[in-house]
Protein backbone atom coordinates (compact mmCIF):
# COMPACT_ATOMS: atom_id res chain seq x y z
CA UNK A 1 0.00 0.00 0.00
CA UNK A 2 0.91 3.45 -0.74
CA UNK A 3 1.92 5.49 2.13
CA UNK A 4 0.46 9.15 2.81
CA UNK A 5 3.87 10.62 1.54
CA UNK A 6 4.18 8.02 -1.87
CA UNK A 7 0.20 9.35 -2.65
CA UNK A 8 1.07 12.99 -2.41
CA UNK A 9 4.46 12.55 -4.11
CA UNK A 10 2.85 10.27 -6.69
CA UNK A 11 0.22 13.14 -7.31
CA UNK A 12 2.11 15.90 -7.98
CA UNK A 13 4.56 13.45 -9.95
CA UNK A 14 1.02 13.42 -12.18
CA UNK A 15 -0.32 16.65 -11.63
CA UNK A 16 -0.21 17.27 -15.52
CA UNK A 17 -1.75 14.65 -16.62
CA UNK A 18 -4.50 14.66 -14.09
CA UNK A 19 -5.00 18.87 -14.58
CA UNK A 20 -5.18 17.93 -18.25
CA UNK A 21 -7.93 15.41 -17.91
CA UNK A 22 -9.74 18.30 -15.86
CA UNK A 23 -9.19 21.18 -18.53
CA UNK A 24 -10.42 18.54 -21.10
CA UNK A 25 -14.10 19.55 -19.76
CA UNK A 26 -13.71 22.78 -18.49
CA UNK A 27 -11.15 24.29 -21.04
CA UNK A 28 -9.86 27.05 -17.76
CA UNK A 29 -6.83 26.61 -16.44
CA UNK A 30 -7.46 27.57 -13.37
CA UNK A 31 -10.77 25.81 -12.82
CA UNK A 32 -8.67 22.50 -14.01
CA UNK A 33 -5.54 23.30 -11.15
CA UNK A 34 -8.70 23.93 -8.65
CA UNK A 35 -9.48 20.28 -9.72
CA UNK A 36 -6.13 19.09 -9.43
CA UNK A 37 -6.21 20.63 -5.84
CA UNK A 38 -9.66 18.99 -4.66
CA UNK A 39 -7.95 15.44 -6.42
CA UNK A 40 -4.95 15.83 -3.56
CA UNK A 41 -7.25 16.84 -0.72
CA UNK A 42 -9.66 13.92 -1.44
CA UNK A 43 -7.06 11.34 -1.29
CA UNK A 44 -5.64 12.85 1.63
CA UNK A 45 -8.71 13.06 3.87
CA UNK A 46 -10.38 9.90 2.64
CA UNK A 47 -10.22 6.87 4.55
CA UNK A 48 -9.15 4.63 1.74
CA UNK A 49 -5.53 3.36 1.04
CA UNK A 50 -4.38 3.00 -2.93
CA UNK A 51 -2.22 -0.87 -3.52
CA UNK A 52 0.16 1.04 -6.42
CA UNK A 53 0.35 3.89 -8.35
CA UNK A 54 -1.64 2.71 -11.06
CA UNK A 55 -4.87 2.33 -8.71
CA UNK A 56 -4.03 5.83 -7.73
CA UNK A 57 -3.88 7.53 -10.66
CA UNK A 58 -7.02 5.55 -12.15
CA UNK A 59 -8.55 6.88 -9.15
CA UNK A 60 -7.32 10.61 -9.78
CA UNK A 61 -8.74 10.94 -13.04
CA UNK A 62 -12.17 9.42 -12.50
CA UNK A 63 -11.97 12.45 -9.38
CA UNK A 64 -10.62 14.95 -11.66
CA UNK A 65 -13.06 14.40 -14.52
CA UNK A 66 -16.08 14.22 -12.09
CA UNK A 67 -15.02 17.07 -10.08
CA UNK A 68 -14.85 19.45 -13.64
CA UNK A 69 -18.25 18.19 -14.37
CA UNK A 70 -19.41 19.30 -11.32
CA UNK A 71 -17.62 22.44 -11.62
CA UNK A 72 -19.11 23.16 -14.92
CA UNK A 73 -22.54 22.55 -13.12
CA UNK A 74 -21.93 25.37 -10.73
CA UNK A 75 -20.23 27.72 -12.88
CA UNK A 76 -23.52 27.27 -15.36
CA UNK A 77 -21.11 26.13 -18.37
CA UNK A 78 -22.12 23.72 -21.00
CA UNK A 79 -20.05 20.95 -21.17
CA UNK A 80 -17.18 20.97 -24.12
CA UNK A 81 -17.93 17.32 -24.69
CA UNK A 82 -15.97 14.95 -26.96
CA UNK A 83 -17.96 12.72 -29.14
CA UNK A 84 -18.71 9.80 -27.68
CA UNK A 85 -16.63 7.27 -29.75
CA UNK A 86 -13.70 9.68 -28.74
CA UNK A 87 -14.85 9.42 -24.80
CA UNK A 88 -14.73 5.77 -25.36
CA UNK A 89 -11.28 5.63 -27.44
CA UNK A 90 -10.11 7.63 -24.42
CA UNK A 91 -11.51 5.68 -21.25
CA UNK A 92 -10.01 2.34 -23.34
CA UNK A 93 -6.85 4.15 -23.37
CA UNK A 94 -6.70 4.86 -20.22
CA UNK A 95 -7.51 1.14 -19.13
CA UNK A 96 -5.47 -0.41 -20.60
CA UNK A 97 -2.46 1.87 -19.33
CA UNK A 98 -3.83 1.31 -15.87
CA UNK A 99 -3.96 -2.33 -16.90
CA UNK A 100 -0.49 -2.41 -18.24
CA UNK A 101 0.29 -0.48 -15.38
CA UNK A 102 -0.69 -2.75 -13.05
CA UNK A 103 0.92 -5.97 -14.06
CA UNK A 104 4.10 -3.96 -14.51
CA UNK A 105 4.26 -3.52 -10.83
CA UNK A 106 2.62 -6.75 -9.99
CA UNK A 107 5.50 -8.41 -12.36
CA UNK A 108 8.10 -5.87 -10.16
CA UNK A 109 6.70 -7.37 -7.67
CA UNK A 110 6.93 -11.14 -7.80
CA UNK A 111 10.51 -10.46 -9.03
CA UNK A 112 11.20 -8.90 -6.56
CA UNK A 113 9.81 -12.28 -3.87
CA UNK A 114 11.91 -14.88 -6.13
CA UNK A 115 15.05 -16.51 -4.11
CA UNK A 116 18.28 -15.82 -4.29
CA UNK A 117 18.66 -18.81 -7.27
CA UNK A 118 15.57 -17.94 -9.12
CA UNK A 119 16.30 -14.02 -9.17
CA UNK A 120 20.15 -14.94 -10.62
CA UNK A 121 18.63 -17.48 -13.42
CA UNK A 122 16.18 -14.84 -14.55
CA UNK A 123 18.94 -11.95 -14.55
CA UNK A 124 21.15 -13.99 -16.55
CA UNK A 125 18.74 -15.05 -18.73
CA UNK A 126 16.96 -12.28 -19.65
CA UNK A 127 18.45 -9.22 -18.12
CA UNK A 128 21.76 -10.05 -19.24
CA UNK A 129 20.68 -12.12 -22.80
CA UNK A 130 22.28 -15.11 -22.06
CA UNK A 131 20.83 -18.22 -23.77
CA UNK A 132 20.07 -21.10 -21.94
CA UNK A 133 23.41 -23.35 -23.04
CA UNK A 134 25.45 -20.07 -21.54
CA UNK A 135 23.24 -19.85 -18.15
CA UNK A 136 23.57 -23.30 -17.66
CA UNK A 137 27.33 -22.91 -18.10
CA UNK A 138 27.58 -20.15 -15.72
CA UNK A 139 25.14 -21.72 -12.97
CA UNK A 140 27.22 -24.98 -13.40
CA UNK A 141 23.55 -26.88 -14.14
CA UNK A 142 22.69 -29.17 -16.83
CA UNK A 143 20.68 -27.61 -19.97
CA UNK A 144 17.53 -29.41 -18.82
CA UNK A 145 17.67 -28.24 -15.65
CA UNK A 146 17.46 -24.46 -16.14
CA UNK A 147 14.54 -25.45 -18.89
CA UNK A 148 12.79 -27.17 -15.95
CA UNK A 149 13.17 -24.44 -13.70
CA UNK A 150 12.99 -21.67 -16.00
CA UNK A 151 9.74 -23.57 -16.34
CA UNK A 152 8.62 -23.28 -12.85
CA UNK A 153 9.50 -19.97 -12.36
CA UNK A 154 7.13 -18.61 -15.31
CA UNK A 155 4.61 -20.50 -14.03
CA UNK A 156 4.77 -19.04 -10.82
CA UNK A 157 5.46 -15.52 -11.67
CA UNK A 158 2.18 -16.07 -14.04
CA UNK A 159 0.45 -17.31 -11.27
CA UNK A 160 1.88 -14.19 -8.63
CA UNK A 161 1.00 -11.78 -11.64
CA UNK A 162 -2.45 -13.12 -12.02
CA UNK A 163 -3.26 -13.09 -8.50
CA UNK A 164 -1.26 -9.36 -7.38
CA UNK A 165 -3.61 -8.43 -10.56
CA UNK A 166 -7.03 -9.63 -8.98
CA UNK A 167 -6.14 -7.96 -5.51
CA UNK A 168 -5.00 -4.76 -6.96
CA UNK A 169 -8.28 -4.82 -9.06
CA UNK A 170 -10.45 -5.26 -5.89
CA UNK A 171 -8.89 -2.87 -4.19
CA UNK A 172 -8.98 -0.48 -7.13
CA UNK A 173 -12.68 -0.70 -7.34
CA UNK A 174 -13.04 -0.27 -3.56
CA UNK A 175 -11.15 2.88 -3.75
CA UNK A 176 -13.32 3.77 -6.69
CA UNK A 177 -16.70 3.36 -4.39
CA UNK A 178 -15.00 4.97 -1.31
CA UNK A 179 -13.30 7.93 -2.73
CA UNK A 180 -15.39 9.28 -6.00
Amino acid sequence: MLSESEVIQKLIQGRTRIAAAAWLLTRDYHASEDCFQNVVLKAMTKEVTFPNQAALMSWAFVVARRDAMDWLDRSGRKVAMLDENVLACLDQSQTALTADSNRLVALQECLASLNEEGKRLMQLRYFDGLRCEQVAEVMRLSLPAVYKRLSRLHEGLSQCVRGKISVFESTSSKAMEGKS
